[in-house]
């Protein structure tokens, strides 16, 4: 079973070894639409048999198949040949986003025909990275570097970017010369299916990629292998952390993009309209449910009260409604759970103080859904859980600051460091606060991302980067071959 638009040829099982295999246990994953509150796709849900099976797979296209042992140049083109499959299947990861997670129809297909094009990039990789280097030593004629795969990597997406989180992770790991186990969230499978329809389409050898969704038991099981040779999880702090303590026991490679709590320093020089613009409208994409959200705002004290008062107009021109609608800004969070814990943030915050200026109830005439009202908390205090914790929801907290040097030092004061934004209309200050905040990317005047720049956290929000030519790191391990006269490479 799956949503309209969306053809995937066999929901009810898995990709093992080249092969869709029916999985071991009985049990089956439920999507529920946000929107609707009906069940709208059913996939196989893989057990611990499964996952074994899978990583053997992986194991043996990695020991003993051709895909590590062909050119990057040769994987390059086969790669190339999967983004072309994918190009043709835009609408379907469009329509599966939405109906998975209430992703608004109107981004949707711009959204994932981007994500399908950087793929392309990553791709070249082949013909631009440098693979093998040769210098000369001082113990020895030549000093030969190079640069190989890691082995057999476990992929682990969320359910907010399922398709170009997860196609990153594959695509890296594939033009490395890895080969691939795709775990995908169990609230937004379908995505990584059509992934591995484009691998079996383009022939890509068996083993080399490998998809199980399942439950968190079986991702557990997964994770503890010790046939596997690298991690690479997109998520929660929480179950990152986890990940890590079972990765470091065994030794096994890891990166992880996790959490934010990202903040904007607002300048005096930025007016205070197009600051509010752009805070009351950033706040609604996806829902707020996206790791790099910048969803705590520090302005000087003086300006604070005038802040919140435009913030608070901006939100409540906000459209909320069913994300098939065209002029629909918010649509619903992805799931009950999730709706669930923005409904208790918000109670914390009026718990502590702050001001709820706007917002904080689910939207009168949305009676059916997981809606949140876009909302607006000012006076925070920076060191309540509403100021420290992620929401993942469209909750915005507006701190005030007693000058630069104290927003500077509210926004280093978090555990995470994922995003952040400085607005002014100096570039030059821009670059200099960002340089003394500790996060991992830092754009002026707004939440802005560059896909083909690394991205990646600092403290708390992760370990490593995904994008750009420093993406293909993390899956290549490297090694130093000493000779007493030169080589042919």
């Amino acid at each position: 079973m799956t949503p309209n638009g969306v053809n995937v040829k066999h929901p009810d099982k898995l990709f093992i070894g080249g092969e869709w295999v029916t999985p071991a246990s009985n049990e089956s994953i439920e999507v529920v639409n946000p929107a609707s509150e009906e069940v709208v796709a059913r996939t196989a849900a893989a057990g611990n048999r499964d996952m074994d099976a899978a990583v053997a797979a992986a194991r043996d296209a990695f020991d003993n198949g051709p895909w590590p042992r062909l050119s990057p140049m040769e994987r390059m083109a086969k790669l190339m040949e999967m983004v072309d499959h994918l190009e043709t299947r835009v609408p379907e990861l469009a329509a599966a986003w939405s109906a998975q997670i209430g992703g608004l129809a109107s981004t949707a297909g711009p959204m994932h025909a981007g994500g399908v094009a950087g793929l392309r990039g990553i791709a070249s990789l082949g013909e631009r990275f440098a693979w093998v280097e040769q210098r000369p030593g001082m113990a020895v004629d030549t000093v030969t570097v190079v640069r190989e795969p890691v082995g057999v990597v476990v992929a682990i997406a969320p359910w907010n970017g399922p398709f170009a989180i997860m196609a990153n992770k594959v695509f890296y790991a594939l033009i490395a010369g890895c080969t691939v186990v795709m775990k995908p969230s169990p609230e937004t499978p379908l995505e990584a299916y059509i992934i591995a329809e484009a691998a079996e389409a383009v022939g890509m050898p068996a083993g080399t990629v490998n998809l199980v969704p399942s439950d968190r038991e079986a991702a557990d099981h997964l994770i503890h292998s010790t046939d596997i040779d690298k991690i690479t999880f997109t998520g929660s702090t929480a179950a990152g952390k986890h990940i890590a303590s079972v990765a470091g026991g065994n030794m096994v490679r890891a990166t992880f993009e996790l959490g934010g709590k990202s903040a904007a320093i607002i300048r005096d020089d930025f007016p205070i309209e197009a600051a509010a613009g752009i805070l009351g409208n950033t706040i609604t994409v996806m829902s707020g449910q996206v790791c790099a959200m910048l969803s705590r705002a520090i302005v000087p004290k003086a300006r604070h009260d005038e802040l919140a008062e435009a913030i608070a107009g901006v939100m409540k021109g906000v459209k909320i409604g069913h994300p098939d609608d065209e002029d629909t800004q918010l649509g619903p969070v992805a799931m009950h759970r999730q709706l669930e814990r923005i409904e208790m943030y918000i109670e914390a915050g009026k718990a502590s103080g702050a001001d709820l200026v706007t917002g904080g109830k689910r939207p009168a005439h949305m009676n059916k859904g997981y809606y949140m009202e876009p909302t607006l908390f000012a006076n925070v205090d920076n060191t309540s859980r509403i100021a420290q914790q992620e929401i993942f929801g469209p909750v915005l907290c507006l701190i005030p600051a007693e000058d630069e040097e104290d927003a500077i030092r509210i926004a280093n004061e978090s555990d995470f460091g994922l995003n952040g934004s400085v607005f002014t209309n100096d570039a030059q200050a821009a670059y200099d606060i960002a340089r003394r905040v500790r996060t991992g990317v830092v754009g002026q005047n707004g939440m802005r991302m560059e896909w083909t720049a690394p991205f990646g956290g600092f403290k708390q929000s992760g370990i490593g980067r995904e994008g750009g030519d420093e993406g293909i790191h993390a899956y290549v391990e490297t090694k130093t071959i000493l000779t007493d006269a030169g080589v042919e490479v």
